[in-house]
């Protein structure tokens, strides 16, 4: 995790790996797309996304492509920062600004000089937090603590969330002001599960980057497979990537098995049992061949719409509230497709 101390400040010779933003699918191209879109601009980044998505990385990319790429990279946390700490955090302190300051102290802002400032989690700031890091947005300059001098700030923010801002705006956590301030160039990263077709892409990466010296694991079995693409991943690219390195350093053969991976809330030996499709009854095969068919048919009509549901409505000549209950069913989010 990224810390707010300086083994969190990176100089500007420090590369994104292009492996680690490896993809293909739709969802995800679009999102890189957009990355590379927002570096070339200097206004501030919000980068929204669950848990695991890669939202760190993300931020390293904008940084590493855009024209500050030689400066410092900067990064707090915003979450484990206590309340009374974050002006001195962000600010620093003079020489005597309080008891035990026996010498100036550089803030963050400072460190971040002409570089970026990569806020994580930003939605747990608290209201005090928000109010200190307003201000610094609005007029791009601060008061070390203890100090008379106000100083300017020629700093690029890039701010990440795990959880949409919007939604904690909504529940009166997060300051409508503050978001707006943040929410110029948004870029949300899909969950893996909106991706699925990078899932053995990225398995396959992640077999070669932990491969242990005594047997080197290169190929996963088609139950194991199946069992990857399957999995919902509620920790994302993360928790594939702890699946993976745990495979490799305890299997006993070059190819990974179903318990191998020992997924959380799966049965492995009932997952490592083949399914005989001829004993499946005919409804219950329909039925997934028709909801495959729907969830393929929508997203793909989603796409060319770029999400409005009233063109998707009017394209598969089904009422619009239809198609509205279709997409909550197979929870196709308008959000993912450009609006």
């Amino acid at each position: 995790m990224l810390t707010g101390r300086p083994d969190a400040i990176h100089g500007g010779t420090k590369e994104v790996d292009p492996l680690a933003l490896l993809g293909g699918a739709p969802l995800f191209l679009r999102a890189v797309d957009r990355l590379r879109a927002v570096a070339g601009h200097d206004a501030t980044v919000l980068i929204e996304g669950e848990t695991g998505t890669g939202k760190e990385l993300a931020a390293s990319a904008v940084h590493s492509m855009s024209c500050r790429a030689a400066q410092p990279f900067v990064a707090i946390n915003c979450a484990a920062v206590p309340d009374t700490l974050i002006e001195d955090e962000l600010f620093g302190h003079a020489r005597g600004a309080f008891t035990d300051a026996g010498r100036e102290r550089v803030g963050l802002l400072q460190a971040a000089s002409r570089g970026s400032l990569c806020l994580d989690e930003i939605g747990s700031l608290s209201r005090r937090g928000q109010a200190t890091l307003l201000r610094v947005l609005q007029d791009k300059s601060f008061r070390p603590l203890g100090s008379n001098a106000e100083q300017h700030t020629d700093t690029r923010f890039i701010a990440l969330s795990n959880t949409p801002l919007w939604d904690l705006v909504r529940a009166d956590q997060f300051r409508a002001d503050l978001y707006f301030r943040l929410c110029v160039l948004p870029v949300r990263l899909p969950p893996l599960r909106e991706r699925r077709e990078d899932i053995l892409l990225l398995a396959q990466h992640f077999l070669k980057k932990h491969a242990r010296p005594d047997l080197v694991v290169t190929t996963v079995s088609a139950a194991a497979a199946r069992l990857l693409a399957d999995y919902d991943w509620p920790g994302n690219v993360r928790q594939l990537e702890n699946a993976i390195l745990r495979a490799a350093q305890l299997a006993k053969t070059a190819c990974v098995e179903v318990e191998d991976l020992d997924l959380p809330g799966l049965d492995a030996s009932a997952a490592a049992t083949p399914v005989d499709e001829d004993e499946i009854p005919f409804s219950v095969l329909k039925r997934r061949t028709i909801e495959a068919f729907e969830r393929q048919y929508l997203t793909r009509l989603m796409q060319q719409c770029r999400g409005n549901v009233t063109h998707v409505a009017r394209k598969a000549q089904r009422e619009r509230r239809d198609v509205g209950k279709m997409l909550k069913k197979y929870q196709i989010s308008k959000k993912n497709f450009g609006r």
